[in-house]
């Protein structure tokens, strides 16, 4: 089996080039090797790959950005995707894709199920949108899977920010009026790789059915709280400077793009489909902490 795995070098495509490899030949493409904003280039990969899974790890993911960037956002992460599902179609080939609790504009006072109403608050949310639509109608075999706070040992995330702010400030001052389930990326290709071996199944015995399933860690924090948890989870490193962390609202840190307020994802479908289901956020984080040096 051949598998098209873009975005390697991103936090969850790092993290999925271990978990695949079991299951087929992986051809791992990054930013140099596929440029998913020319529609062609994608064509030509999947020509000479000949993918029998499609799995999109690539996305624009700088929030803030893609208020200034609006083509570029939609580029990578709404045309490309569905250029990406149009090949997926055309081949038979099984595309799973990520989406994002951004699709939502946070407003609801509980976690969010797949059925609920999108309101996307801004330009990237607007974006990822779109990919979901686009994949669904080009009419391929998919599984798209929405995330959310994701972060690991490596790349750039609020884990290893926190951590480098620590170690340069005494005081840290974290919105604490936003809520959700910081997810870590191994969890999320290890969970990716479950699912892709049951859809095989699934499609083997001709009763596979495509959806969109949220994938985010059990529990839920504010940024505040992870923020602290982070730290006290690094007790004893000599070489953090931080003796306070301050909690403020998201008024108090205005950005460029507005943040879900909420951005909890419930995660019964997949559970009732794959029959897993991650960790608790907390449990998760102290793993990855440990792959950290000090």
């Amino acid at each position: 089996m051949n598998i098209l795995l873009t975005g390697k070098d991103g936090q969850v495509g790092w993290e999925l080039r271990r978990a695949l490899l079991p299951l087929g030949h992986v051809t791992a493409v990054g930013r140099d090797e596929l440029d998913l904003a020319n529609a062609d280039a994608i064509d030509r990969a999947c020509a000479a790959i000949q993918p029998d899974v499609i799995i999109n790890a690539a996305a624009y993911t700088a929030v803030d950005q893609a208020e200034r960037e609006p083509e570029q956002a939609d580029a990578v992460n709404a045309a490309a995707p569905a250029r990406l599902a149009r090949q997926a179609a055309q081949r038979g080939a099984l595309l799973i894709h990520y989406s994002t609790d951004y699709v939502f504009d946070g407003a609801k006072t509980a976690p969010y199920v797949e059925t609920d109403p999108v309101h996307p608050l801004g330009v990237y949310g607007r974006s990822k949108l779109a990919g979901e639509e686009g994949i669904r109608a080009a009419g391929a075999d998919h599984l798209i899977f929405r995330a959310s706070w994701i972060y690991a040992a490596r790349g750039v995330n609020f884990l290893r920010t926190i951590l480098r702010l620590a170690a340069e400030r005494e005081e840290l001052r974290i919105v604490a009026d936003q809520i959700g389930a910081p997810t870590w990326a191994r969890f999320i290709a290890d969970a990716t790789a479950h699912a892709l071996r049951q859809a095989l199944r699934e499609r083997r015995d001709g009763h596979f059915e495509s959806g969109v399933f949220h994938l985010a860690a059990g529990g839920e924090t504010s940024w505040h709280g992870f923020a602290s948890a982070i730290l006290a989870g690094r007790g004893g490193d000599d070489g953090l400077r931080v003796q306070r962390i301050t909690p403020i609202t998201t008024a108090d840190y205005p950005t460029p793009a507005r943040r879900p307020a909420n951005s909890r994802l419930a995660t019964d479908a997949f559970r009732a489909r794959f029959g897993l289901a991650l960790p608790d956020w907390r449990d998760s984080l102290q793993l990855c902490l440990e792959e950290i040096p000090r």
